[in-house]
């Protein structure tokens, strides 16, 4: 007994509902299904419990592809307003917190409980708890067979996430159904994940645990000026995270721990304008105290500014201004908030998110290679890409 639909979705998390309702509206009979218990774990764990679900300055420029024309289409098709208009409409109370991040005021179950009335109205069929034994195709019809039932619908929409946050189910899924038909799917990494670092350095971050700094942290000509933190694993903040989606293992990143200071040049008047100035004491008016104490013990400069040539003064702002470490790796998918790399961007059409292999085939969210900065980007990308194929499938 074959039980049909006109579009299966696999992966009830943000990309997954969104498309459900979308081909819902539409008067497509939907299935969507999802091998866990609850629906929208990741939006309700996301950004501390209050979801940070888009930010203001969506644009194509704030994600990483290898193809970054790709998003351009659906981010279009569906803005940031478009979603803050859908908000709005269930009177969820928002703010923003910087750097245009829209975070909820009360909890993101919000918008997993606006997200289920959403389907509810558009008459999507829920089923949790889905194992999939297989999936094939049958000329025009996608056959997904669990243990006991077979299900059979026109469109088959993946959006079952990547590998990031592994404790609330992440599986190589998407990818391995992807393969299955034959797409071909780049690397994927750990992306906006903290760093880790040699015994050495991660020593100095254990000492300095808890404390945060306003730093650019960069690689090659990419920057982020945000803050960081120190940790008893190693560094992580949002600077950090961002720079880890770009950051190559075996390259150095930059650090510049005072960004508003160019720090020879405050040590140079310094030395004409006060000799008898202690440098631990000059160093910790422009940084915290204890992170002043350790970098000046780290280059070995004591003393009186008066004593001091303009070499050492030199070497010091440059340890400062221009930090170089060269992290070992990162915490991993434990940690990530997303996976960079996927489904290659050249197998699916942008416009509508469907395979160009195969008509009815769609991949949709983080399975995708589209990886959005920090701040709200990475749902936007699953509320767009969601909503493009809710319209075709």
């Amino acid at each position: 007994m074959i039980t049909e639909y006109d579009a299966i979705i696999i992966g009830a998390g943000a990309a997954g509902m969104m498309c459900a309702i979308e081909a819902g509206k539409r008067g497509r009979k939907v299935l969507l299904v999802d091998h866990s218990k609850k629906i929208g774990e990741k939006i309700r764990i996301s950004g501390g419990g209050r979801c940070n679900f888009t930010n203001l300055n969506t644009h194509a420029s704030k994600f990483l592809s290898q193809n970054p024309k790709f998003v351009k289409s659906a981010l279009s098709q569906y803005t940031q307003n478009d979603f803050i208009n859908l908000i709005k409409k269930y009177e969820i109370k928002f703010h923003e917190k910087k750097l245009g991040q829209l975070f909820c005021d009360h909890s993101a179950q919000q918008i997993v409980e606006m997200l289920i009335k959403e389907c509810e109205l558009a008459n999507v069929t829920f089923k949790k708890e889905f194992k999939v034994a297989d999936i094939d195709k049958d000329k025009d019809q996608y056959i997904v067979s669990t243990t006991d039932e077979i299900y059979s619908a026109q469109s088959l929409i993946i959006a079952t996430g990547g590998l990031s946050v592994p404790k609330i189910g992440a599986t190589p899924f998407g990818y391995e159904i992807a393969k299955k038909f034959d797409l071909d799917v780049l690397e994927t990494l750990p992306a906006l994940v903290p760093l880790t670092f040699d015994e050495q350095l991660l020593k100095m971050c254990k000492e300095l645990t808890g404390l945060s700094v306003e730093a650019i942290v960069s690689f090659n000509k990419v920057l982020f000026q945000e803050g960081m933190l120190f940790t008893h694993r190693g560094l992580s903040g949002p600077s950090i995270l961002q720079i880890s989606s770009y950051w190559k293992l075996g390259d150095n990143i930059k650090i510049n721990l005072s960004p508003k200071e160019n720090v020879f040049k405050l040590l140079e008047n310094k030395k004409n304008l006060n000799p008898k100035e202690e440098i631990t004491n000059i160093i910790g008016d422009i940084l915290p105290k204890r992170l002043a104490h350790i970098i000046c013990h780290e280059n070995k400069v004591t003393g009186n500014i008066s004593e001091l040539s303009n070499k050492i003064l030199k070497q010091l702002s440059h340890a400062i201004n221009t930090w170089t470490i060269n992290p070992t790796g990162s915490e991993g998918y434990r940690t990530a908030e997303v996976t960079l790399g996927g489904v290659n961007t050249k197998e699916l059409s942008s416009q509508t998110m469907m395979s160009n292999k195969h008509k009815g085939l769609f991949f949709i969210g983080e399975v995708v290679d589209v990886t959005g900065h920090l701040g709200g980007y990475n749902f936007q990308w699953a509320w767009s890409s969601g909503y493009v194929a809710g319209q075709y499938a």
